[in-house]
């Protein structure tokens, strides 16, 4: 009768170690996890539910307000979301940041468009001073950007209105109330062709070029090389560029706030933002500014989320394919 020998702490060994592997490695990627993580809930995740937390709440204040308990913090519900949705002055913000999204950001997207195909066209010439050009104006900060196109559209310091004076032509007026929208967009669009521009020029370039000798074999002229075989291909980074803008569009704040001391045609609710930003530091109603914001950070993500969906066959046909 043959007996098995326990095992000994030699055959042991081995196996135990790579018990401890198994066990390590399965915990590494949260370690590796955890930085990443402990600043999204630090700073991100805790201060949208603190948001959230301070717009269903409100402020009760007991006679005339004056003495220490005067004023408590009371549950209010939905009654912050239902004063912001009826409030005149947000519902005028959004339809101004409405219109000023019409019409920045289809003429900012085929900018950026017109630009990425003429640096990715063979005879372009100077297309490394050219790209730079295009994408500088977006390292420049939108407070400084603002602060010198509006010291462009005043016309006591402006070199354009001496100009026409000179010239004798009447020049209209960009910061009066039917113009000052253009004025704003012509800000962003002057600092967003170029970062659009860089993206759909990276997707050119990683286009490969026996598609477009193919389509030249075939007879296509360049015209008709960028239209059929160009832009179909980049129609992924197009969606993102749009995307990004929409985003960006229902966020401004910055360029309106700059020009508003320049000009008395900008209120302090030009945008939604600018809203939030009186609410909360002006009227120092924080309640209030916690229901305008979640309701912006809200229509943001339903607009993103609603575009992807509708456009989520065509942006990614490409790579299921």
């Amino acid at each position: 009768m043959t007996t098995v020998a326990p095992p000994t702490d030699v055959t042991r060994a081995p196996r135990t170690a790579a018990r401890n592997r198994r066990r390590t490695g399965r915990f590494a990627p949260y370690v590796y996890l955890a930085p990443a993580m402990t600043l999204f809930t630090l700073f991100l995740a805790l201060p949208i539910a603190y948001a959230v937390y301070l717009s269903l709440r409100a402020t009760k204040v007991s006679g005339l307000g004056l003495g220490a308990g005067a004023k408590t913090e009371v549950w209010a519900g939905f009654d912050n979301y239902a004063r912001a949705l009826s409030d005149p002055d947000f519902i005028a913000s959004v339809v101004r940041v409405g219109l000023y999204g019409l019409l920045l950001v289809p003429t900012m997207l085929g900018l950026a468009l017109v630009f990425a195909l003429l640096l990715d066209a063979r005879r372009t010439g100077a297309k490394s001073f050219s790209r730079v050009s295009i994408f500088l104006p977006y390292a420049v900060p939108a407070v400084i950007a603002s602060l010198l196109w509006g010291f462009l559209y005043l016309p006591r310091v402006s070199p354009f209105y001496y100009v026409f004076d000179l010239i004798g032509w009447d020049a209209p007026q960009i910061l009066s109330s039917q113009l000052v929208i253009f004025a704003i967009a012509n800000i962003g669009l002057w600092g967003g062709v170029g970062f659009n521009m860089i993206v759909i020029y990276t997707a050119l370039k990683a286009i490969p070029s026996e598609l477009y000798e193919a389509a030249r074999l075939d007879g296509a002229s360049e015209l008709q090389v960028a239209w059929r075989v160009k832009v179909p291909i980049v129609t992924p980074s197009l969606i993102l560029t749009f995307l990004f803008s929409m985003i960006a569009t229902l966020q401004v704040f910055a360029e309106p706030m700059t020009l508003r001391p320049l000009t008395n045609t900008i209120s302090t609710t030009w945008s939604p933002l600018m809203k939030v930003y009186r609410d909360a530091f002006v009227r120092d109603d924080i309640y209030s500014a916690a229901a305008t914001s979640v309701i912006i950070a809200l229509a943001t993500f339903v607009l993103s989320f609603g575009f992807l969906r509708l456009v989520q066959r065509r942006a990614f046909s490409q790579e299921n394919s």
